[in-house]
């Protein structure tokens, strides 16, 4: 079997005319080559306010994801038009310099309080950031609730608290706390 890490799997896909990695290796395998790669670059992402936490991990079948970075975007002040072409682009250029494969984006839920211009303005921000995920690679959208019913025996916000979870599992550097549950969205896609 022939095996192609993440970095040289990112530079075929630019040689194969921008085919997505399972192209590549639907394409291999025609021409009679076993192809396995290693990791695959999956991102988490939660807005917020004002601003998009993203949590970048390599996920291999059957270990924790390995954080590759955790970062957070924040919307620029002045125009708001302007200041979500900025964050659309610096999405979409994240995801593509990356050779980010899936992206998962936590969904919108109503609250128990009454809607605000923030909620609004937070959903909009959202939208922007949906688009620019999917215009990229393949992206899901998943609701805390649905999480909750379908990851594990407990509440997602119990997960979010556990230390030793996050301990067992999610490798490499350590997780910052606020940035756990874009990582729990990576958990619970790789369990569907």
């Amino acid at each position: 079997m022939f095996e192609l890490s993440s970095e040289l799997a990112k530079r075929l896909r630019h040689d194969f005319r921008g085919e997505p990695t399972s192209s590549i290796y639907r394409l291999h395998r025609r021409r009679g080559f076993e192809v396995s790669f290693l990791a695959d670059r999956w991102v988490g992402i939660v807005v917020s306010g004002k601003q998009a936490t993203l949590v970048d991990a390599e996920v291999v079948d059957g270990q924790p994801p390995r954080l590759q970075n955790d970062l957070h975007m924040k919307l620029q002040s002045g125009d708001r038009a302007e200041a979500l072409a900025v964050m659309s682009q610096q999405i979409t250029n994240y995801l593509r310099e990356n050779g980010i494969e899936r992206v998962v984006v936590k969904g919108s839920s109503a609250g128990k309080t009454a809607m605000k211009l923030s909620h609004l303005e937070s959903a909009e921000l959202r939208g922007v950031v949906i688009s620019s995920a999917a215009s990229v690679c393949d992206t899901s959208i998943k609701k805390t609730g649905v999480i909750s019913r379908t990851y594990g025996s407990r509440k997602a916000n119990e997960y979010i608290e556990d230390d030793e979870h996050w301990n067992t599992h999610f490798d490499g550097d350590a997780l910052k706390k606020g940035s756990r549950e874009a990582a729990l969205l990576l958990l619970a896609e790789r369990e569907d």
